[in-house]
């Protein structure tokens, strides 16, 4: 299980190494969020404004087929900046693509380094500090442990593999460039105080694991790879893998059990 469980990380690609940071970003101190309101009633993340139409509840919800064109030979989304873009084995970043509004949220990481993988767009930084935010209320005890990963990042990991392992066992078993959540920088891996469940499916039954899939959508995040969707998502089950797509949203993909790829495929059948 656990070598299996190992596999399926590097498939959606949770474990790249890390880098410095991106010079044109201002580097914060990282800290727990503050608790905010002292009566413990839950808050939940207001929806972003981000001023490129990315809400969640925008007036037209595109399909799949609407926001994908081939670029040299490569399926490449189109909407690389919106919140709800979907970025998958068949559905390329561009390779250039570097979020614009990449900031670090204040909450607790298990590392000190200065590092990218710290970093979320601004939107998705502000609803993690709410969602550990309520956790601490809660007594639940959450830490970030991978954001941001560039393209070079998945580059230089992928070529690695293929180098030390062989093509085939690198393109079953690292994120092909380009094709990784993390480079959208609306994706965040987190986990509880013990090392022994971080970033493995056992996370799941853990009080921080089963309080994050009750509680993230009210946040804005979703459990991006849930179980049993394998076939539709292309990763195994991974219950520490958030990704954030605004409230609304969120809580619809949320309570039904769908994948956001489900979500948008309703627009291509109606």
């Amino acid at each position: 299980m656990a070598t299996a469980v190992c596999m399926a990380t590097l498939m959606s690609g949770c474990e790249a190494p890390s880098l410095d940071f991106l010079s044109s970003k201002k580097e914060q101190v990282s800290q727990p969020a503050s608790t905010g309101d002292s009566s413990g009633t839950e808050t939940p993340a207001e929806e972003p404004s981000t001023g490129h139409g990315q809400g969640s509840s925008a007036a037209h919800k595109p399909s799949m087929e609407e926001t994908i064109q081939t670029v040299e030979g490569i399926p490449t989304v189109t909407n690389p900046e919106e919140l709800y873009v979907i970025v998958n084995k068949q559905r390329a970043l561009p390779s250039d693509y570097v979020p614009s509004d990449l900031t670090e949220p204040n909450v607790p990481f298990p590392f000190k380094d200065k590092v990218e993988k710290r970093l979320l767009r601004e939107p998705a930084a502000r609803a993690l500090e709410a969602l550990f935010a309520q956790a601490k209320q809660d007594g639940i005890e959450l830490y970030a442990v991978s954001g941001y990963r560039s393209y070079k990042t998945q580059k230089s990991l992928y070529e690695t593999y293929v180098r030390t392992q062989g093509e085939a066992h690198a393109a079953a078993f690292s994120a092909v460039p380009g094709k990784s959540e993390h480079q959208t920088g609306l994706a965040m891996d987190v986990s509880g105080l013990d090392q022994a469940t971080r970033l493995e499916q056992t996370f799941a039954d853990t009080p921080e694991g089963m309080w994050l899939a009750e509680k993230c959508a009210a946040f804005g995040f979703i459990i991006r790879y849930p179980k049993g969707k394998e076939d539709i998502t292309g990763y195994a089950y991974e219950p520490w893998h958030l990704r954030y797509v605004g409230v609304e949203t969120a809580e619809e993909i949320m309570s039904r059990g769908i994948t956001l790829e489900e979500y948008f495929q309703e627009s291509s059948s109606s």
